[in-house]
């Protein structure tokens, strides 16, 4: 048969997807999240970085290209589409007012789809700011992810928040009947339990490559569901190898439209995470964005660096389709150069002094043995 016409991930896209998610993977555990929403705040990260910043975060995501701008458009064009798409986005860019912003980033920030850049009050307004930012995801996820940040992650002394928020609906083209749902035998990790499953029979892509197979529940507007398990039987399913980019493109190119009896188990997974320390575990070692020697010049001419990139995403799947959503900030806070070692001044000797404005002295004089006057009365200033 001739091979089904599919949009298929770019490599680099599934080596960032498969690279991240083998870090964000809770054991055994269930786990959901956003390469769109995690790649989209990196990706604007990347494209105000330089120097050691900005390679880590470009070899993070693309290696190849190594232009942060690429990324960001496949990122656009994956959420832009006709009215009917069931789909809604944001990119929000928050600072306070007294923050420079370079005009580029600004620009770029305003060019994403659903953009929002805004002044706000963080040293004034923090938990202000905070209820706002999060009823605006709370919003655009359709309720589904309803306090991105938690009490203390917005404060005084934030300089910079990049939020997105990502919401999607999709209808299965065939949807299951909700009559032949019925419990069925699930090998999960922890032993086996019975769990409703839905059964559907009809054409649908399929795919068997390296070990894998994979089967594509499909759409409108291009949306589609891929499920993947392992191909080898019962209990050498634990020998199965692993979802490589390789793999996962190989399973793709091998997809085939056939005839297909599918029973999958209806599904709803949600994550809460924090993602500097698997940023720091993956292979392009993304540190230096969370440290003093981040470079974000691009951003600003104010030293920032990254205190937490902060994730939620969430996954239902049932008989009628699929509906997703996520979010994920950036908190970024001023940047302290490494100071050098101070020079001692100790004054525990006799001194002159000069009290001046400008070119004129006003008073001078000397200091043999001091005599208190009192600590500084609440009335003077």
């Amino acid at each position: 048969m001739d091979t089904t016409a599919r949009d298929e991930p770019q490599e680099e896209h599934a080596r960032f997807t498969l690279g991240l998610d083998r870090e964000l993977a809770l054991g055994e555990a269930s786990h959901v999240w956003s390469p769109y929403s995690v790649g989209s705040v990196l990706g604007l990260l990347a494209a105000g970085a330089g120097g050691r910043t900005r390679q880590e975060l470009v070899d993070l995501f693309a290696p190849v290209h190594g232009d942060p701008g690429e990324h960001l458009a496949a990122l656009n064009e994956a959420v832009e589409g006709p009215a009917e798409l069931d789909l809604a986005s944001l990119n929000g860019l928050y600072v306070p007012a007294d923050l420079p912003l370079r005009p580029d980033f600004e620009d770029r920030v305003r060019s994403r789809p659903a953009a929002e850049v805004d002044r706000v009050d963080f040293r004034g307004d923090s938990e202000g700011v905070r209820g706002r930012i999060n009823g605006r995801v709370e919003e655009v996820t359709r309720g589904l992810v309803p306090e991105l940040l938690s009490p203390g992650t917005v404060h005084p002394d934030l300089r910079m928040l990049l939020v997105n928020a990502l919401w999607v609906k999709l209808m299965w083209s065939e949807p299951f009947e909700v009559s032949r749902t019925r419990e069925r035998a699930f090998h999960a990790p922890g032993g086996t339990r019975r769990v409703p499953t839905m059964r559907r029979t009809g054409r649908m892509d399929l795919a068997e490559h390296a070990g894998l197979r994979m089967v594509t529940l499909e759409g409108a507007q291009g949306l589609a569901l891929d499920v993947i398990i392992p191909a080898a039987p019962g209990r050498q399913r634990a020998q199965a190898p692993p979802l490589t980019p390789r793999n996962l493109l190989g399973l793709y190119r091998a997809s085939r439209n056939e005839q297909v009896s599918l029973a999958l188990p209806r599904f709803a997974v949600q994550t809460e995470t924090t993602l500097l320390d698997p940023l720091a575990a993956v292979p392009a070692r993304v540190r230096t964005l969370a440290t003093d020697d981040a470079d974000f010049g691009g951003i600003s001419s104010e030293p920032l660096r990254v205190d937490a990139i902060v994730h939620q995403a969430v996954l239902r799947v049932d008989e009628k389709g699929a509906e997703g959503a996520a979010a994920t900030a950036a908190v970024m806070v001023m940047s302290a150069a490494i100071p050098s070692r101070p020079k001692e001044f100790l004054v525990d000797q006799p001194f002159r002094f000069v009290l001046r404005r400008r070119g004129t002295v006003l008073f001078t004089g000397r200091v043999a043995d001091p005599v208190d006057p009192g600590s500084a009365r609440a009335t003077d200033a």
